[in-house]
């Protein structure tokens, strides 16, 4: 068939349509034989017309010894049936469920444009991209279902589909999906919208979308790569600023055109030493292609470990900063998280040791994520129980971003050595950031000077402020303080390199490090060996963005070196 690859179970095979049998027959595969009174060639819900006399656009020629009537279709034609093989269409809520003013019912695959005819009663579409108002329609009953505006996106050459894959950013077909995809909107109430999914999901060829599946098939037609689709990801779970920033960022592609940067310098230094390796002893390749492979590598070397050294900037930053209130029993850990997040999350009682699990939160505080988690007051428990709590609360401390030390203003020291011994008596991990906090300063009276000045002094204590979580008073300060932490432990999405965001990608860049590495070790052993070692740092590369492919070094071997000349 012109213009695609026909799937298996079509070549040599029969397959039943649903106004007509399709026999692909050998050597004319291409053709297709008719047989009976027919209108057309019915595929997975995509009615396809041959170029016949009979039918379809009459730009068909007959092949040469085919049996009558048979013929070639034309390039369009053969495109439109082939693009019906290959795969069903998907459909899907895409605005979210429950009721609300306007739901977008999302449709995306070869059978996009005949739901969309089959529901508004109409053989003509609105122009691509423009939205038309309908009256929405049951296929099988014609009953109406809605009133609604519907678009439609044509995908492939801008009539039919495009088989995967193309590089991401390249033109290409104007659906998300790269695919023919249809858009609904209709009033968001319950009925309605149940309605036109069951009227979806009875035309034949159409299937509910699985989770992900149209953010999916764009990956498979090159419409965006992995890091991509991770923003988009990372984009609708967004619940500050700045995480929708950096996922708006990484979404756009930043983060994937660093990667494909690094991949493509790869790629050509292993196609030169490669190149270096097959066709120096003819003298066809310069001795200095080898110096330029080195030079290569350590720039990579130098770029990849500083981007790995980024403090987990962006993955602090996507998932949120684990804070961890802790403190001895009885100095009002619970009272603070209810006074950050302005709600009774945890029991407040007098009496101490109240609290003996993890209480956790999420907050948003100056634009970043946080999650807060009170804890058990730290003391040798007796209790079964409240030990129990005691051990959580100190794995929770080891595990923390930010430590809230809080202590108990009325029973702390006034000069800054005894202040950082009370801090020290809570044993937080020596490199974590810490905030302490100075609880019940409403009931300071002839120390509360002492103890003011004590907070001022700065190094070797960290941050300090005086709180009354009764009041309220100091609030403003520790949430200043805590702003300046979180922005200091996150960095700004928009400024200097985009941030490594997921823990897969630091898997891939080390592993792709370790490779370079071991190149400058063996090149001068075994240019074989090191060459593998560049093609296992290559492939750790494109296991980040989705792309890995030996075609495109085989291009710049051709490119770049006039082998042979």
């Amino acid at each position: 068939m012109v213009g695609c690859t026909l799937p298996p179970w079509l070549l040599g095979g029969q397959r039943e349509g649903f106004a007509l049998r399709v026999r692909w027959e050998p050597p004319w595969v291409c053709g297709v034989h008719m047989e009976g009174s027919w209108a057309g060639v019915h595929v997975n819900g995509v009615v396809g017309y041959p170029c016949t006399p009979y039918g379809g656009c009459g730009r068909g020629a007959p092949h040469p010894g085919a049996p009558s009537p048979c013929c070639l279709p034309c390039p369009r034609c053969a495109q439109r049936l082939c693009s019906a093989a290959w795969g069903d269409t998907i459909f899907a809520v895409s605005s979210g469920h429950g009721r609300c003013g306007v739901a977008v019912i999302r449709t995306s695959g070869p059978g996009s444009r005949g739901a969309l005819q089959s529901l508004t009663g109409r053989p003509a579409l609105p122009p691509p991209r423009v939205l038309a108002l309908r009256r929405i329609r049951d296929p099988a009953t014609g009953e109406p279902l809605d009133r609604g505006l519907v678009v439609w996106f044509q995908g492939g050459d801008g009539v039919h589909q495009t088989p995967p894959r193309q590089r991401p950013g390249s033109a290409g077909p104007q659906s998300f999906t790269g695919e023919d995809c249809a858009e609904l909107h209709v009033h968001g109430g319950p009925a309605v919208v149940s309605g036109v999914l069951r009227a979806l999901g009875a035309l034949p060829g159409l299937r509910p979308a699985e989770p992900g599946e149209f953010t999916r098939r764009a990956f498979r037609r090159g419409k965006l790569d992995l890091t991509a689709a991770e923003g988009l990801g990372d984009l609708i779970r967004a619940e500050t600023e700045a995480q929708r920033r950096q996922a708006l960022r990484q979404m756009e592609g930043e983060l994937g055109r660093l990667y494909q940067h690094w991949s493509d310098a790869l790629t050509q230094a292993l196609a030169h030493l490669e190149a270096y390796i097959d066709f120096s002893e003819d003298d066809n390749v310069e001795e200095e292609v080898l110096s330029q492979v080195d030079a290569t590598v350590r720039a990579l070397e130098r770029e990849i470990g500083s981007h790995l050294q980024d403090g987990r900037r962006g993955e602090l930053l996507r998932g949120g900063v684990r804070a961890v209130i802790a403190g001895p029993p009885n100095v009002g850990k619970s009272s603070l998280l209810n006074l950050l997040c302005q709600r009774p999350a945890a029991i407040v009682s007098p009496v101490a040791g109240t609290t003996r699990d993890v209480v956790e939160v999420a907050l948003n505080v100056g634009g970043y994520p946080l999650v807060l988690s009170d804890t058990a007051g730290l003391r040798d428990a007796t209790d079964p129980v409240e030990k129990e709590g005691v051990s959580r609360a100190r794995d929770r401390l080891q595990e923390a971003d930010l430590v809230l030390a809080v202590l108990d203003a009325t029973a702390v020291p006034t000069e800054p050595v005894g202040l950082g011994a009370a801090l020290g008596s809570l044993q937080p991990p020596p490199t974590t950031p810490c905030i302490m906090v100075l609880n019940k300063a409403d009931l300071l009276k002839g120390k509360g000077g002492s103890l003011r000045a004590a907070c001022t002094q700065g190094h070797p204590l960290p941050p300090v402020t005086l709180l009354s979580c009764k009041t309220g008073e100091g609030l403003d300060h520790l949430l200043a303080l805590l702003a300046r932490e979180l922005a200091r432990l996150c960095g700004d999405p928009l400024s200097g390199s985009p941030s490594l965001t997921q823990s897969r990608h630091s898997l891939h860049l080390r592993q792709c490090a370790v490779a370079l590495a071991r190149y400058g070790r063996e090149r001068r052993s075994d240019l074989g060996l090191a060459a593998e070692r560049l093609r296992l740092a290559r492939r750790h590369l494109g296991s980040i963005t989705g792309h890995v492919s030996t075609e495109d070094i085989l291009d710049i071997i051709f490119r770049d070196f006039c082998v042979g000349k």
